[in-house]
């Protein structure tokens, strides 16, 4: 599996509400995309309720069966109509540890992300083993509709992902990035 965000920084004063609405008309077209477990439509609005909210955003999140689904998207159609909306974008890649999916996926309203660096010289294979609980951990106990690990090893970075039908306690979301989620396709 593989994951994939990208992020456009939008103005402080952009209209959030066009973003909504592509959000909106444009979500459901990647229901049942090849290789894709899930896409979540992401925002995040300045000023918002949750101290993360620094700037507004739009930035999407996926998790792929495999790199041919996420090739398939970025040459297609779809990723051609969003650059000539929004720009050339970053696309930040990990490859996935464990990832852990709730049939409630689609109920998902939240999303949090925490970026963290690997130390020089970890020891990979108890990194994986533990951060591969801490995934169920948040499904299982903490009540995540999805909870993924990846890592890229160009930065040397994990990524932990989770999608919530409502936000936990603060103390479990520190450090974090908080989204909106506009909607979820699924495979």
């Amino acid at each position: 599996m593989i994951a994939m965000q990208y992020s456009f920084v939008l103005p402080a004063d952009y209209d959030m509400s066009i973003v909504d609405r592509r959000i909106a008309e444009k979500g459901r077209l990647m229901d049942g995309f090849p290789e894709l477990v899930f896409k979540a439509y992401l925002s995040a609005r300045k000023k918002a309720q949750q101290p993360s909210d620094s700037e507004n955003l739009y930035a999407p999140f996926y998790l792929w069966k495999s790199p041919a689904g996420m090739n398939e998207f970025l040459s297609g159609p779809g990723f051609v109509g969003l650059t000539q909306s929004f720009g050339w974008p970053s696309v930040k890649t990990w490859s996935v540890w464990h990832a852990e999916v709730s049939p409630r996926i689609a109920e998902a309203r939240f999303a949090s992300r925490e970026t963290v660096p690997i130390p020089p010289y970890a020891a990979l294979d108890a990194l994986r083993a533990s951060e591969t609980g801490r995934a169920k951990d948040r499904v299982h106990d903490d009540g995540a509709l999805a909870s993924l690990v990846g890592f890229e090893p160009t930065t040397w970075t994990l990524v932990r992902f989770q999608l919530w039908a409502e936000l936990p306690s603060n103390d479990q979301l520190e450090d974090r990035h908080i989204y909106s989620v506009g909607h979820v396709s699924l495979a």
